[in-house]
């Protein structure tokens, strides 16, 4: 065993600053800019937990849950299910990951809202929380899942672990620690029992199994436990993150030496990295979505009868394991999950189809010949000026039959920084979603309690609504 002395230490306890901030922060004087984008992302997360049971996995997926869960009456969405807090929260996570269509902070590579938003839901429901409480603990959770994540610049997937499977415990324990109204040192201590739970193997992408969508509903089942532990006297560690045999030394080994501990801190409370999340326009790895707006673009120029010979799309290049490899796989995905992490079947559907929805994973798509030939033409190459991990850029090249050569590069993915998703994009994006399963009325029902809710709101008049 080794020690993590590759790490710089943080000029302060991480877990205990989180805490202090989470028990500090009021939504009375959280900025305009952090509630507005709370509601919005809450809107996304809600719209695609509808959107997932009308997939395959949901069901099974639900079924497990149920055999194993205690009743009770927290809420799971879409569902007439009425479970145990951590049970529903469970679901909840299970659901709005489900697609992987869920937000998503550059920087970091996590999916914030998933690792917050099935804890909130669920312990607010169980205290009879303000809708008001939920966003200060929603928002507290969300700066700790984006800057554990940014902290290690990448390191849990380079080294197998699905970023968003692990920071969630850690998110999920703060979240329930500030709805229980723990003190900074029981949610401290609530972090520190975490760490003994915090996982998520990247091995799903072997053969498109199922585990990566039930992640952040495990961390969510996870954090509540330690918040309760917590709050009953157990004792955890103080120091999960930095600590001999912590996180960063147990999980990141020789990486421990590019985190920037102090990242994970410096400015809490005053910025708000939550305000840098993408909301996805493609359900599809966000790796992905330069690429996927470039082959559009260019789709639009060529018009339906262009004859492509070749197409080269680049890549940032620590995402070519994740989405380009191994091209034998990837050209032929056997599920829709391979597909959404496949850069060859997506920018070959966009061509095929002059768009990428969810109706590009369904069975008859994964089979179409036109786009599997147009990906057995696809080759991937790292993007040179790529200005990831601050935006999914990406850039296609096309070469013709006549010989023409057309190439679109997209620096700034839609969704993200300036090109921010619109409230009525989001709002068109929940209804495509939610539309799956519920009907117009419905689904405007829906949208209009999440949106007209106040701060003094009762969440339980909001969660009658997603069942």
């Amino acid at each position: 065993m080794h020690s993590n002395s590759l790490l710089r230490q943080p000029s302060a306890n991480i877990a205990q600053c989180l805490s202090t901030f989470a028990v500090d922060l009021n939504v009375g004087t959280l900025p305009e800019s952090v509630w507005n984008k709370s509601v919005h992302h809450i809107v996304d997360a809600i719209g695609l937990a509808f959107a997932s049971h009308h997939f395959p996995f949901a069901a099974p997926g639900l079924r497990g849950i149920r055999a194993a869960a205690g009743s009770g009456e927290a809420t799971v969405i879409g569902s007439d299910a009425r479970l145990a807090p951590r049970d529903a929260a469970l679901a909840n996570g299970y659901l709005i990951h489900g697609l992987d269509f869920d937000d998503t902070h550059p920087a970091s590579i996590v999916h914030p809202s998933v690792a917050c938003l099935p804890t909130a839901l669920a312990l607010a429901e169980a205290t009879n929380a303000t809708w008001g409480e939920l966003i200060a603990a929603y928002v507290a959770g969300m700066e700790t899942a984006i800057r554990l994540g940014r902290a290690v610049k990448g390191g849990f997937h380079h080294v197998g672990f699905h970023a968003t499977g692990i920071v969630s415990h850690f998110s999920s324990a703060v979240v329930a620690g500030k709805l229980l109204g723990l003190t900074a040192d029981q949610i401290t201590c609530a972090q520190g029992i975490a760490a003994s739970t915090a996982s998520g193997v990247q091995v799903f992408l072997e053969d498109g199994a199922w585990t990566k969508r039930m992640h952040p509903g495990w961390g969510a089942l996870a954090g509540i436990t330690a918040a309760y532990m917590a709050q009953a006297g157990f004792a955890g560690p103080k120091r999960p993150y930095e600590g001999r045999f912590g996180l960063i030394d147990t999980h990141l080994q020789e990486l421990a030496g590019q985190v920037d501990a102090d990242s994970a801190i410096d400015g809490l409370g005053t910025t708000w990295t939550m305000l840098d999340t993408s909301i996805k326009p493609f359900p599809v790895c966000h790796f992905i979505h330069g690429c996927a707006e470039a082959a559009l673009q260019l789709r639009r120029e060529l018009g339906p009868d262009a004859k492509i010979e070749r197409i080269v799309c680049e890549l940032p290049e620590a995402t070519l394991p994740i989405v380009a490899e191994p091209a034998s796989a990837k050209i032929v995905p056997k599920s829709d999950y391979e597909g959404k992490f496949s850069a060859q079947f997506v920018v070959a559907a966009c061509f095929a189809r002059n768009r990428f929805t969810l109706g590009e994973l369904d069975d008859n798509s994964l089979r179409d010949p036109e786009i599997l030939s147009l990906a057995a033409k696809t080759e991937c190459v790292k993007e040179v000026d790529s200005r990831f991990p601050t935006y999914f850029s990406g850039a296609v090249t096309v070469t013709l039959a006549d010989g023409r050569t057309l190439r679109a590069h997209v620096p700034m993915n839609l969704g993200s920084g300036a090109r921010a998703l619109s409230l009525a994009e989001i709002q068109e994006k929940f209804r495509g979603n939610a539309g799956l399963t519920l009907s117009d009325t419905r689904a405007s029902a829906v949208l209009d309690a999440l949106l007209s809710a106040g701060p003094d709101t009762p969440v339980r008049d909001v969660t009658r609504v997603l069942g």
